[in-house]
């Protein structure tokens, strides 16, 4: 299925998750936020969100400084 992540079109297999997704991506835990189609999705749901054809993905991290 089709769907956009950070902007980017990604094609990817049916039936994953947020988790699968940052798993397949290869990003380690420095995500802190996950949007879904402009909504945030809390942490302990990213094992349970199911991915549909055309959402828009945006994975965040937090920058400090100063």
């Amino acid at each position: 299925m089709l769907i956009t992540v950070n902007g980017e079109k990604k094609n990817v297999k049916q039936n994953i998750t947020i988790s699968d997704l940052i798993d397949i991506l290869g990003i380690k835990v420095k995500v802190m936020a996950a949007a879904v189609n402009m909504e945030i999705v809390k942490k302990e749901e990213w094992s349970t969100h199911m991915l549909q054809e055309d959402d828009r993905i945006e994975l965040l991290h937090f920058v400090g400084g100063g």
